[in-house]
């Protein structure tokens, strides 16, 4: 992408694996990464009419938040640039958790260029309350990402990041794969404080893991290797189009 925009700062999804923590230290915010969120209530205002410099480009939303997160349903500001960038003709692509990017369809039908993809980490609802908990429902999500297909917007799903041992990246394929167009799929970040809190989390959720992810963070090459070399042979033999970023 050339330009991304991100009209808020936090998100509300507290997803434990977020690799965006890195941005709290830029915000003043003292409260646990998760529970704040700061709006850019000026963001549409920063689109001119017609600027050159963004005409045609592509444009990305978001990348260290959710553009779809709850503060999205009151304060609209997502929609409020949508509705400035649909005149600049942009290439755009907009990834979410959440469901409410359907209440903009209306707007995203007006790109000639545009594709919306969701991001999936497993196909157990109840994990994804542990993992995602103010994400959309993965049965609203699931919906959304049905209905955005049949509007005719290009769909893509982001599986990521895979969670050792947790995430059944072949469930979430064989359970999308009437409505999209292509898979992203990346690993585990761990860095920073991220390490600490998925560390914390399996201690409460899934104790008989922490020997095994200790491993991963520890030298965890052959296992990412071995599961893209997985993921290439069956994404092959079913056809799909697919991107591994690790």
């Amino acid at each position: 992408m050339e330009y991304v925009i991100n009209p808020y700062v936090g998100c509300e999804h507290a997803c434990v694996y977020c690799y965006a923590h890195f941005i709290q230290k830029y915000t003043g915010h003292k409260e646990a990464w998760g529970t704040f969120v700061d709006a850019k209530v000026n963001a549409p205002q920063l689109i001119p009419a017609r600027p050159a410099r963004y005409y045609g480009r592509k444009i990305y939303l978001s990348s260290v938040t959710d553009a779809y997160q709850p503060a999205e349903k009151e304060s609209c500001l997502t929609r409020q640039i949508l509705q400035k960038l649909v005149r600049l003709h942009p290439s755009l692509s907009i990834q979410t958790k959440s469901a409410l990017v359907l209440r903009d369809l209306d707007l995203l039908r007006q790109f000639a260029d545009c594709e919306v993809g969701f991001t999936f980490v497993t196909m157990d609802d109840g994990l994804r309350q542990k993992l995602e908990p103010q994400a959309s429902a993965l049965g609203d999500r699931l919906t959304a990402l049905r209905e955005v297909h049949r509007a005719g917007i290009p769909t893509f799903i982001f599986i990521g990041p895979i969670m050792p041992y947790l995430t059944d990246w072949k469930e979430i394929i064989s359970t999308t794969q009437a409505f999209t167009t292509y898979y992203m799929l990346d690993s585990l970040n761990h860095r920073g404080p991220i390490k600490t809190n998925i560390l914390r989390w399996l201690g409460i959720h899934f104790p008989q893991l922490l020997p095994d992810y200790r491993s991963i963070f520890a030298d965890g090459a052959q296992y990412w290797q071995d599961l893209a070399q997985s993921i290439r042979r069956y994404c092959d033999a079913n056809g799909l189009n697919y991107q591994i970023f690790f």
